[in-house]
């Protein structure tokens, strides 16, 4: 870490199932940086919680430095942010501004495919899964389009984007289980990017071993239609 927050405390607020957790949790772990977690239940949510986050929303990233007021950063985009300015270890972001930028407006472009996630996981007819479905694999398409030779976002290097499309791939362990979305087919690169991802420890670690036992109880009490796919 930078000098002023090298001994800092770090305590991650999470749920079990949000992606937005999962890519703050990868990015500390990328960075080597020590960190607890703290989950809650989003549907009974505590008051310490309330007090803490201004959206109500996990993650939160606590930081306490010794001798000072504990600092509650929230948003996923700006804990990774912070992570990469002042915890040392492997860049995250590219060092060229304009690269860095473009970076960012992939982040974001994670951000809607999530949006339209929650779509297709919590639709209950055909023509709602169906609407979602054509969304997300028309914004792969445009993935695909911008990935190079991989095997991660950037080439060789891992960095933030990568950490915010990871729980993005991870849902389709499970889908892929229930129907043939068919979002990524004809799409080589993106496969490849996914595969990769998946192989990576921090990705791995990002979430607890009863992952998709949880998105599976998600799916049933949405009534979802991916459920019904697979009867």
């Amino acid at each position: 870490m930078s000098t002023q927050f090298r001994s800092a405390r770090l305590t991650l607020v999470s749920h079990h199932l949000c992606p937005y957790v999962q890519r703050a949790a990868i990015a500390l772990m990328e960075k080597g940086a020590p960190f607890e977690r703290r989950f809650i239940d989003l549907s009974a949510k505590p008051d310490w919680f309330m007090a803490l986050s201004p959206l109500g929303k996990v993650p939160l990233l606590l930081v306490e430095r010794a001798g000072q007021s504990q600092a509650v950063l929230f948003e996923s985009n700006v804990i990774c942010e912070f992570v990469e300015e002042t915890v040392e270890g492997p860049r995250l972001h590219p060092a060229d501004p304009l690269e860095r930028a473009r970076h960012r407006g992939w982040m974001e472009f994670g951000s809607s495919l999530l949006a339209d996630l929650w779509g297709l996981e919590t639709a209950t007819d055909e023509a709602g899964y169906e609407r979602a479905r054509a969304k997300i694999a028309g914004k792969f398409a445009r993935v695909e389009d911008v990935l190079g030779k991989g095997p991660y976002f950037a080439g060789e290097a891992f960095c933030l984007v990568d950490a915010v499309f990871a729980p993005i791939f991870r849902y389709f362990d499970l889908f892929d289980t229930l129907a043939d979305t068919a979002v990524f087919a004809g799409l080589s690169r993106v496969q490849a990017w996914r595969q990769a991802l998946s192989a990576r420890p921090s990705v791995q670690a990002a979430v607890e071993p009863d992952y998709p036992d949880r998105l599976r109880a998600f799916l049933v009490r949405h009534d979802a239609f991916l459920l019904k796919q697979a009867a």
